[in-house]
């Protein structure tokens, strides 16, 4: 087939009637990281080549109920429903034909939602001459997938992990009030420790936190009975992870783990130095990121409070989020479900900014 034979074959299937069901964004700034540490990664997964303006992904039912995902290349028409869509407000998203790319069989996210008076979502018939229908990537299993996932819901829910580390090894958060020997304050919350009691830093000193998922409970309650600081079950749900009801999707992340203290938590069978040698390694990558640009998208940057920027970066085997006034999370495909917290150290401060200052950002 042609290249105009499949730009007339999508623009057809995209004609059909086809039930919209939500979108996203796939760009070097915004793309969804369940398919990819990087912005090449994630199109690869698609099939599609890392287009510098990126796409937008459509995705819905046709009237047999099977499942497509339309890709096309006007960004700002899909930006603009899923704003409209996170403000509770209706928007009819329908893409002029010219601006198809491809409609590619099946769905690379996993939804929780379905058309009405349609059959059942499912993959149409295969195409012996078009690609394999797309699947969401397995997240039951940790991995790549659930490690970049996690890193997601630590940056929307940051205050709430933020505000569980001890105050003495990682200070008061930035614009925090609360004195350490107040109810606010997080003294009492068990430290982030590795062997050593301490957090890890941005020089590679010892020390990264280790956990493990949880039950949902209060954190202070959780606190009481294991010594650690841990956070709640992620509940908040990220806007581009709605669909056009407004309805959070399914969680795609693990709804909890911990930042262990000494007092309880996990450790690993091979000990605390497997923890430190994954972060101390995912640090001297980031390092080695100023020195040769990575792939676009590795190392994104979006809005934080205060004037500061969150900092999502990934790479082989670990992700990061941090704030650039303040600490980092690193999460290791290594330690299953756990959180490391890096404090804020004489070195953490110029990384951030300098990975700041190469960071992707949204248009």
């Amino acid at each position: 087939m042609t290249g105009t034979d499949e730009a007339e074959a999508a623009a057809t299937t995209a004609d059909e009637a086809l039930y919209v069901l939500t979108a996203a964004l796939l760009t070097p700034a915004q793309f969804p990281s369940v398919l990819g540490d990087d912005y090449p990664e994630a199109c690869a997964a698609l099939g599609l080549g890392p287009y510098a303006q990126g796409y937008g992904l459509v995705l819905g039912q046709d009237a047999a109920g099977a499942r497509w995902t339309v890709v096309i290349d006007d960004v700002s028409l899909v930006a603009v429903a899923i704003a409209s869509w996170d403000c509770g407000m209706e928007y009819d998203l329908s893409p002029d034909e010219r601006t198809v790319v491809a409609a590619l069989p099946g769905w690379p996210l996993e939804l929780v939602v379905s058309a009405p008076d349609v059959p059942a979502p499912h993959d149409p018939e295969p195409d012996p001459e078009g690609p394999p229908a797309l699947t969401p990537p397995d997240t039951d299993a940790w991995g790549p997938a659930q490690r970049r996932l996690g890193a997601d819901a630590v940056a929307v829910q940051w205050s709430t992990w933020r505000e569980q580390l001890d105050v003495a090894t990682f200070g008061q958060p930035p614009g925090s009030t609360a004195a350490p020997d107040t109810p606010g304050g997080s003294e009492t919350r068990g430290t982030p420790a590795g062997p050593g009691g301490g957090g890890a830093t941005a020089g590679g000193e010892e020390g990264a936190g280790a956990g493990e998922p949880s039950t949902r409970a209060e954190p202070s309650e959780r606190a009481e009975q294991t010594g650690s600081a841990e956070a709640v079950a992620v509940e908040a749900t990220a806007p581009e992870e709605r669909d056009r009801h407004g309805t959070p999707r399914e969680p795609e992340a693990p709804d909890t783990a911990t930042a262990s203290g000494p007092g309880g938590g996990h450790r690993h069978d091979d000990g605390d130095e497997q923890e430190e040698r994954g972060v101390r390694r995912a640090l001297a990558e980031l390092r080695g990121y100023l020195d040769a640009a990575p792939p676009i998208g590795r190392v994104r940057s979006t809005f934080a409070p205060g004037g500061a920027r969150t900092l999502r970066a990934d790479g082989p085997g670990w992700s990061l989020v941090a704030r650039t006034d303040d600490m980092a999370f690193v999460l290791l495909d290594g330690c299953p479900g756990d959180v490391h917290p890096v404090a804020r150290d004489e070195e953490l401060p110029g990384l951030l900014e300098a990975l700041g200052a190469m960071a992707v950002r949204p248009l």
